[in-house]
């Protein structure tokens, strides 16, 4: 997007700059439209109004030969529409020169010399019935039209990766600063992680609500506990009196909570609407970027004698401008390398059985949260003999470990500096620095490159990076007292482990995840930070990599999931090891958003290094679990809450009815009670009350988990006694536990 200030202190040759960059996107796009249907009345008459709004605007700065080679595209374009000149490979081919020419002509100055001269007689000679040039094509599916299509209000949670047709112009559109729009994005982003605080506002409530419950019940059980002598009508009035007062006071704080559930979800909703308006605002289709790739490709398949057909899916995906405007040199890297090492030549594709024109698509969509493009072709492959011998002739493995390597290992060698299976330097290729450029780019943006072949069939290259560099969706973990992020798109899967799971072989420790061994490392070793606690409830662990480069980070506590608004590291720090940039939790305490390619290379060298922390030797065989009853006639939901409570650590008994958990509180401890309400012979409300009158029990917390999900029933319930009431058709799963956690804490004493 233009500055408006910026068009307001350019010069006239600026503006005319500007101006050629517009039109030479449309004459590219129609020119190699018109090289596949050459009579196309639409493409015609858009690339002859290009070339004459140019010829105009150079006329107006005084750049002669700019009007000169100008009208001459447009007469070209005119003799087509007119049917007396069939536009063929060499019209196509002046043409685009002239508008290169056009679109660097300012920067020559008024003259534009001999080759100007040139390029307008060759278009005033060519022959009008020259037809195209079967040696070689460069095709597009129709995906992006000549105008870029409008993004959408906000990016959609996932986008069909379908072929992109012209939407509605918009009927009006405003230029805005880009320091507004960065501005406005980094205010509603904070707005949008402060608001996170109402939760742990919600959570001191709860417990504010629970202290109150328990001062009621302590207040009872002061009035049974009262000698007879003590007990004066005065004496038992003022009992009365502060039971009421309490319990008036509970009240009221039960409809503040009630009002502040509201807010906080209203409040919530409307901080991620502001949010998602101002991201969008900076949002912009994924085929911006793409305008020049055709072209390109024509240009460098025709020079290799091949022939390429570009399908681009996903054009209008939303993506942020930042980090679009950096993903272009990344990907042009790989279209370059799929032309020359992927597409085969023309005949040898015949002869193995597929279409003469290779086919290279980019696909562009939406995935939890983050922007995936996949860049795929049909060629040859790669030829993983030759990669072998490419890896021991660089003298990166000798020929004994290069054989025993698994194609992901062996893929990994193609994104090093200096790599390259070109035996000679070309125009294309040959250096070595495609993928590993494309790999450092990517990492700059905190994404990640993966590659997959097969043989015979062709590449693919699967890029993610985050859909917008201000804000990431991350797991928050403590190590050694101090916060650390994860980001989500990174991670594998989060796990607890216990001693016996963990297993020494080799000096090194690792587990079972599934059929695959994955190996276990200290985060706070890969940190350099000091032992921490250790969590009583297993060890927590963040699984990172894929395939066969999996790999277990043991955390000293999971702090849970955040939206964390980015703080670039200070450039004059220079790069901190394994860290990408900085942040601030809702509480206002600082955490370091950890740079995950950098710690999966912080993991060799401490596997090299063969010294390791173990893990696992402070927890505790067999640490005291709390007990939780749940009662309930449903045989599903039963076994459904049993599991979830047993898989957290809780050790978990089931009753049928009321008088069977009765029979079973009265005969055995328990830390927590999770009732239904309708049940036979005896109903969760009638089960609360008894053990609310019961002096034993009547400080244990109670659970309601109901169908009924009625204002109404909800104040029954929490009427007679209950300290959370759940509706089962509204909670998930973490929803249960952590109401489950909120009342008596973790699994283990």
């Amino acid at each position: 997007m233009t500055d408006p200030e910026d068009l307001q202190n350019a010069s006239m040759l600026d503006l005319f700059r500007m101006e050629a960059e517009a039109q030479a996107g449309v004459l590219n796009a129609g020119l190699l439209a018109l090289e596949r249907s050459p009579t196309d009345p639409a493409q015609l008459e858009a690339c002859m109004r290009a070339a004459h709004s140019l010829k105009g605007a150079a006329r107006i700065v005084d750049l002669a030969a700019g009007v000169r080679l100008a009208h001459a595209m447009e007469d070209v374009m005119v003799a087509a529409q007119e049917g007396r000149l069939l536009l063929g490979a060499a019209h196509i081919d002046a043409l685009l020169q002239g508008t290169d020419a056009l679109l660097h002509i300012a920067d020559a100055g008024s003259g534009g010399g001999d080759a100007i001269d040139a390029l307008v007689q060759r278009l005033e000679t060519l022959p009008a019935g020259s037809t195209a040039d079967p040696g070689t094509e460069v095709t597009a599916s129709p995906t992006a039209p000549t105008e870029t299509p409008a993004p959408d209000p906000a990016p959609a949670a996932e986008a069909q990766p379908e072929a992109v047709q012209a939407g509605p112009v918009p009927a009006r559109a405003l230029r805005v600063s880009a320091a507004h729009l960065d501005a406005m994005l980094d205010i509603s982003a904070k707005s949008l992680v402060e608001f996170q605080k109402v939760g742990s506002l919600r959570a001191t409530l709860d417990r504010l609500k629970q202290s109150q419950a328990g001062a009621v019940r302590l207040l009872d059980a002061v009035r049974e506990a009262l000698p007879a002598a003590a007990r004066t009508q005065d004496a038992l009035a003022l009992l009365a009196e502060t039971r009421d007062a309490m319990a008036e006071s509970r009240e009221i704080l039960q409809g503040h909570l009630e009002a502040f559930e509201d807010f906080s979800w209203t409040g919530g909703r409307r901080s991620r609407e502001i949010y998602d308006a101002a991201l969008a605002s900076r949002m912009r289709p994924f085929a911006d970027i793409s305008t020049g790739w055709e072209r390109m490709l024509r240009d460098i398949a025709r020079d290799l004698g091949k022939q390429v057909r570009l399908e681009l899916l996903g054009a209008a995906t939303p993506v942020d401008r930042d980090v679009l405007e950096r993903l272009d040199a990344p990907i042009v890297h790989l279209l370059r390398n799929a032309v020359d090492h992927g597409i085969e030549a023309p005949e040898l594709r015949t002869a193995r059985g597929k279409p003469a024109a290779g086919l290279i698509r980019v696909e562009a969509r939406h995935h939890a949260g983050d922007l995936v493009v996949e860049i795929s072709d049909d060629g040859a492959g790669i030829d993983l003999d030759r990669l072998r011998g490419a890896v021991t002739a660089h003298g990166f493995a000798p020929e004994e470990a290069a054989a025993q390597m698994s194609e992901e290992e062996l893929l990994a060698f193609l994104s090093l500096p200096g790599f390259s299976l070109r035996g000679e330097v070309t125009a294309v290729s040959g250096r070595g620095v495609g993928l590993d450029a494309a790999q450092h780019d990517l990492r700059q943006l905190r994404g990640s490159l993966r590659i997959a072949q097969t043989r015979g069939a062709g590449c693919r290259f699967h890029l993610q990076v985050p859909l917008t560099l201000s804000v990431i969706r991350s797991l928050v973990v403590e190590v050694a007292g101090e916060a650390y992020a994860f980001p989500l798109s990174r991670i594998e899967r989060m796990l607890r482990l216990q001693p016996a799971e963990i297993v020494y072989l080799e000096g090194r420790q690792q587990f079972w995840q599934g059929d695959r061994q994955v190996g276990l490392l200290s985060a706070g070793q890969l940190l350099q930070r000091p032992a921490g606690e250790v969590d009583p409830a297993g060890l927590p662990v963040v699984l990172l990599g894929e395939g066969d480069g999996l790999h277990g980070i043991a955390v000293d506590r999971f702090l849970g999931e955040r939206s964390l608004v980015v703080v670039p590291i200070d450039p004059r720090l220079g790069k901190i090891r394994d860290v990408a940039a900085g942040a601030m939790l809702d509480d206002g305490r600082p955490v370091l958003i950890l740079d995950v390619d950098d710690l999966l290379g912080s993991i060799g060298k401490v596997l090299a290094g063969g010294s390791l922390v173990r893990l696992g030797s402070g927890l505790p065989a067999e640490a005291a679990r709390k007990r939780v009853l749940v009662v309930d006639d449903s045989l599903t939901v039963r076994e459904l809450e049993r599991k979830l409570l047993a898989g957290r650590g809780y050790d978990v008994s089931v009753a049928v009815d009321g008088v069977d958990g009765w029979n079973m509180l009265q005969s055995e401890p328990f830390d927590l009670l999770v009732t239904d309400i309708d049940m036979p012979r005896m109903d969760g409300i009638e089960l609360v009350t008894r053990l609310r009158a019961n002096n034993r029990l009547q400080s244990m917390p109670v659970m309601v988990v109901s169908y009924k999900d009625r204002e109404e029933d909800r104040r029954r319930g929490l009427e007679a006694g209950a300290d959370r009431y759940l509706a089962k058709a509204g909670f998930h799963d973490e929803t249960l536990l952590d109401a489950v956690q909120s009342l008596i804490g973790a699994a283990r004493e």
